[in-house]
């Protein structure tokens, strides 16, 4: 699997190329300039899911994203002062640009779900960008990425923890990420997902799709309001054995932020029921309701940096 994967993701970089080349050729056939949207959205990501904005050529961007405790809930409130006392996973992350349209990353991340230590490497691609005039009316950007454990591995045969060997700890998620922007307030995106998991724990799915839909409301110039939610395709089977043997209950993901742009950082303040960052866990394994109180608030902070030319990042 880990080597018809690294062919695969090989193949697919290749034809992003290849596609963009004759997206190119079909879309300026007329020779006619077309200026493009800018600022869909004001950051790589949305609250935990991928936009369609992409670093420019040579930009390196340090990321940090941090998820604290329960907010409500048995496990939260003034107890652990709503869940600041607590983290349920941590994210640090280089990510750069190869050229407009195509950025690559690695990162390594606390991991708020069945595997912990995770290490990550991450590329993205932008097929199409909108244009002012719709002659392209909506942006399409790929997004992939492949995850591996450095946990310990459990003796319980029946976790997901327990690696029998080593392709056992990898994960992989291939994502399309489809945006808008309308008029200067709203943007929306909708994101068709698929994760796979080499191990997972008994009736568990290895291969899950998900729908994932999201927006941005524009309030200034340095303010916007985020939404996003994923709606995971998980079996009955599965939700009832998990419920019935266990007592896990599996929910959506659902995040709310608020984005501030202040210089050469974008600032995110969030607010989920997932206890993971990346969407290799937080998509098939949230098990935590907003209902209940177990939402849990964060942050993520980008810090962009521009190499080998001038810093030009900023409209």
């Amino acid at each position: 699997m880990k080597i018809i994967s690294t062919i695969l993701l090989c193949c697919m970089i290749s034809m992003y190329v290849q596609a963009q080349n004759n997206l190119d050729k079909l879309f300026d056939s007329t020779g006619i300039t077309h200026t493009k949207v800018r600022d869909t959205y004001k950051s790589t990501r949305i609250v935990q899911g991928q936009s369609t904005e992409m670093l420019r050529k040579h930009e390196l961007d340090f990321r940090v994203a941090h998820r604290f405790g329960d907010a409500g809930g048995e496990f939260g409130g003034s107890k652990t002062f709503f869940g600041t006392d607590n983290s349920t996973d941590i994210r640090i992350a280089f990510e750069y640009g190869i050229s407009d349209n195509l950025m690559v990353g690695i990162s390594r991340s606390k991991g708020g779900g069945d595997l912990q230590q995770l290490y990550e490497g991450l590329v993205k691609y932008r097929l199409l960008q909108q244009t002012t005039d719709n002659h392209v009316p909506v942006s399409l950007a790929l997004f992939g990425n492949m995850v591996i454990s450095g946990m310990p591995s459990s003796t319980d045969i029946s976790a997901a923890s327990h690696f029998a060997d080593g392709s056992d700890r990898l994960m992989y998620v291939a994502q399309a990420i489809v945006s808008k922007k309308f008029a200067d307030k709203l943007s929306l995106s909708l994101m068709p997902t698929y994760v796979h998991r080499n191990h997972v724990g008994y009736m568990d799915m290895n291969n899950m799709f998900a729908l994932g839909g999201a927006g941005r409301l524009k309030l200034s110039k340095r303010l916007g309001l985020l939404a996003e939610y994923y709606y995971p395709f998980r079996t009955q089977e599965s939700k009832d054995y998990f419920k019935a043997s266990k007592g896990i209950t599996f929910y959506n993901p659902l995040g709310l932020g608020l984005e501030i742009e202040t210089g050469g950082h974008v600032f995110s303040i969030t607010f989920t029921n997932s206890a993971a960052i990346l969407e290799n866990q937080f998509i098939p394994e949230t098990t935590t309701s907003w209902l209940q109180g177990q939402f849990r608030w964060g942050f993520n902070i980008s810090r962009r940096f521009t190499l080998f030319g001038k810093k030009d990042w900023k409209k």
